[in-house]
């Protein structure tokens, strides 16, 4: 699929001996990503891996009317909130609730945002961000490191920090977290990173494999001729086309940190990706459809003013059937 930027678009890129990364970089006027639900950092436009590419678009364009995605002519089309790649994150609304109408409310990672009305959350809406914080981006050969400072009047303060490494001599990305919180209210919320994997430019093809190290116990049922549960693997029973979807909230894992690990295999586009964290798992979901597979695993967020949380996942990345 080709989205094209705007050529002001800022963007960056880090390579190692095995992997290499571009990436789109947050800017409050020309980043390509400013919608108000993930976190601006991390982009991840394509990463290869020998003759691999694990993210890359899965939308053919963005309008902003667009709530989430529609199909249009037999493209697919995303809103704003909802039009970007890569192993993005999105922590949940902190303070949305307790807002007025015209109150304020923050999303690490993008900022303070205002309440507009007395409708619930929706996190496929464009709110009006009031203070973005301040981001700087620091940058070597391998890795590329993200921070966004915010304090505001309400009591919100954070230094939120992202650093992307790439490992030398090893097929492997690295996310590294740290959240301090430097306001005077607790941080309260919960991550996930979406995971918009677009194995080799191709969604989930007949015999993608998803592999767990527990029991999977699907929350909700998935279409049987499309993918199924087999033990401690998601199955798929066939390519999905038009507009098959297959999602499921996933479960069977515990509160031990060692079933933050998965494996993601596609064997018609011979790509592999190994994905482990190093917190305990809250939640887990997974939705695909024909162009894209996001596995998304949540963790628990609770910082005390002047204390610090970190966290890091990790990608390795390989090959299938070669």
């Amino acid at each position: 699929m080709a989205v094209a930027a705007n050529a002001e678009t800022p963007t960056a890129t880090i390579g190692s001996a095995d992997l290499s990364a571009e990436l789109y970089l947050p800017d409050v006027k020309n980043g390509f990503y400013r919608g108000t639900r993930f976190d601006w950092s991390g982009i991840v436009r394509n990463l290869r891996y020998k003759n691999l590419s694990f993210f890359g678009p899965w939308f053919d364009r963005q309008d902003p009317s667009v709530h989430d995605f529609v199909y249009s002519d037999n493209k697919i089309v995303a809103g704003t909130c909802s039009a970007t790649m890569g192993p993005v994150e999105e922590f949940q609304a902190i303070g949305y609730d307790q807002a007025q109408p015209n109150g304020t409310f923050l999303k690490i990672g993008v900022g303070v945002l205002r309440r507009p009305d007395a409708a619930p959350y929706d996190q496929y809406r464009t709110y009006e961000v009031v203070d973005s914080g301040t981001w700087t981006v620091e940058k070597g050969r391998d890795w590329i490191r993200f921070t966004q400072k915010l304090v505001n009047e309400n009591g919100y303060g954070y230094v939120y920090t992202k650093t992307i490494r790439l490992i030398a001599g090893q097929p492997r990305m690295v996310l590294e977290h740290s959240l301090k919180n430097i306001g005077s209210v607790p941080l309260e919320t919960s991550v996930y990173d979406h995971n918009f994997l677009v194995m080799n430019r191709k969604g989930p093809q007949k015999g993608t494999t998803l592999s767990f190290p527990f029991a999977v116990d699907g929350g909700s049922p998935m279409p049987p001729e499309m993918a199924e549960i087999s033990g401690k693997q998601i199955v798929y029973r066939k390519t999905l086309e038009g507009k098959e979807t297959v999602s499921a909230q996933v479960k069977g894992f515990s509160r031990d940190a060692a079933d933050y690990s998965l494996s993601v295999e596609s064997p018609g586009t011979g790509a592999g990706v190994k994905i482990h964290g190093d917190r305990p798992l809250s939640r887990m979901f997974l939705w695909s459809i024909r162009s894209v597979l996001s596995i998304e695993p949540f963790i628990d967020i609770s910082i005390k003013p002047q204390q610090e949380m970190t966290w890091a996942i990790m990608y390795d990345f390989y090959t299938v059937g070669q």
